[in-house]
């Protein structure tokens, strides 16, 4: 890529300050396919400034020219969404199919929605004699993962152009490409210089300045609890608003009326679904003690079926993990597993036979999992699967709610007793009977898995202040 050395700031490619680079590694081949920039202080302060010189004009704009800058971003982003893909494909190692199917789609849909509520939103209400004013936030400092990059991306940069903020992106250093390909659509586009700037990096440099900068009103930071921990200690010195969505664990309660080969079959292969790179995964899989057997049988024939390779490739379900570090962790884990006595069905340590190169690891099923297990507690970011035994209702909530986490949960049986369930989750999206995610709804976590909501009219509210004119119509 011609700008992979270079950041966007103020309208323009520019070269870094800094004269760090990072190789970009495809996870398939274990080969270099790209080496970017990264960023500094110094590449932060200057993007900082572009954004807050800009943050006059642009908070100033009308609903209706910010309607149009999105409707032109969405017709380029269509232009280009086969793009997208294949570098979706290639940075972070998404089967062509599912890059295709899902992580391009799901970006487009932010910006889709972001229009909507743009469309509908009443920025201000009279209130007696007091006007009620929603107005920008201000400069937002955007930090995102890599396992949904466009779709974290979006879900930040739309709603925050929509609200009239200007911003600061530092997507993942480890698939960056994504980003550069959406930053030139986002010229293309002609979003007003300053408004949108990008400086690649790693967390402890460009996160920790961006997060800490004394120009920056608002954070939103998706990724690790623990790297979440670090932004909210960086920002609370200048107490700027700081919205998070981090870690799960989440739980997979399925009910003794639900139909279990079909069930239970469902959500394996669905919590393979990104090779299990997700947060909202439903890792924990809750099942009356009285069936743990049956459904490991389900279970083992339902993994055994995922098909895992060349993400090119097609007939492909998964793909490699994202990098060696994360391929190494969840072994580790695996193998803490093994020794902390959970009955491994399917799947285990190593790579699956004839993938020597590439981060493949093989489906794993773990069956009578104790709660308290390491595997129960920590978020593997993997195509592992705990299955967790339960006595009744009361139980599977109980084990449900005892996690640290509280991103998402999932709920199969009959339709009034999962939704009394699903009124019992805490956590901040229940899936019931295997429906799957709505963009016009609030997406984010209890407890360790964050704090504000994306998504949706919630998500676009993030990026608001609330202003009291009081008298204002005495």
């Amino acid at each position: 890529m011609s700008n992979a050395k270079k950041f966007y700031i103020d309208g323009a490619w520019v070269d870094p300050i800094s004269k760090e680079t990072l190789a970009v590694i495809n996870p398939a081949t274990e080969e270099t396919v790209e080496t970017i920039a990264m960023g500094s202080a110094s590449d932060v302060d200057r993007a900082v400034a572009a954004a807050r010189k800009a943050f006059d004009s642009y908070s100033q704009s009308t609903k209706e020219e910010r309607l149009a800058l999105l409707d032109r971003i969405v017709a380029l982003y269509l232009e280009r969404k086969d793009e997208l893909a294949a570098a979706i494909t290639t940075e972070m190692g998404a089967p062509a199919w599912l890059a295709g199917a899902a992580q391009v789609p799901a970006g487009l849909m932010h910006i889709i929605t972001a229009k909507q509520v743009l469309e509908n939103y009443e920025f201000e209400e009279m209130r007696g004699n007091t006007l009620i004013v929603h107005e920008p936030v201000g400069v937002c400092a955007l930090v995102t993962p890599w396992n949904w990059p466009l779709n974290q991306i979006t879900c930040k940069v739309a709603p925050a152009l929509a609200a009239g903020c200007t911003m600061v992106l530092k997507p993942s250093e480890v698939a960056p490409l994504s980003a550069l390909i959406f930053t030139q659509i986002l010229h293309d586009a002609g979003v007003p210089a300053g408004v949108f700037n990008l400086v690649n990096g790693d967390g402890l440099t460009v996160g920790s300045a961006l997060s800490s900068h004394p120009d920056v009103d608002m954070v939103s930071f998706t990724g690790s609890t623990r790297a979440g921990i670090e932004v909210a200690r960086n920002a609370a010195p200048t107490v700027k608003r700081v919205a998070q969505e981090l870690g799960g664990k989440s739980a997979n309660i399925i009910l003794d009326d639900a139909e279990f080969e079909k069930v239970v079959a469902r959500d394996v292969v669905s919590m393979y679904t990104n090779s299990g790179q997700s947060c909202n995964a439903p890792s924990r899989m809750l099942l009356p003690n009285s069936r743990m057997d049956e459904a490991a049988v389900i279970a083992k024939a339902a993994a055994a079926s995922v098909t895992v390779g060349d993400p090119t490739a097609d007939g492909m379900r998964i793909g490699p993990v994202v990098s060696q570090t994360q391929f190494d962790r969840i072994q580790r884990l695996i193998e803490k597993g093994i020794a902390e006595g959970a009955q491994l069905v399917v799947g285990g340590p190593g790579k699956p036979d004839g993938l020597d190169v590439g981060y493949y690891v093989k489906p794993t099923v773990f069956s009578h999992v104790k709660n308290d297990m390491t595997i129960a507690r920590e978020e593997i970011f993997g195509p592992v699967l705990v299955m967790i035994g339960y006595e009744d209702d009361d139980d599977a909530v109980r084990i449900a709610n005892e996690t640290d986490y509280g991103l998402s949960g999932y709920v199969s049986g009959s339709t009034d007793r999962a939704r009394s369930i699903a009124r019992r989750i805490r956590s901040g999206n229940v899936h019931l009977n295997g429906a799957g995610p709505d963009f016009n709804a609030p997406f984010g976590g209890y407890r360790q898995s964050g704090n504000g909501r994306e998504w949706g009219p919630e998500g676009f509210e993030e990026f608001l202040e609330v202003k009291a004119i009081m008298g204002y119509g005495a």
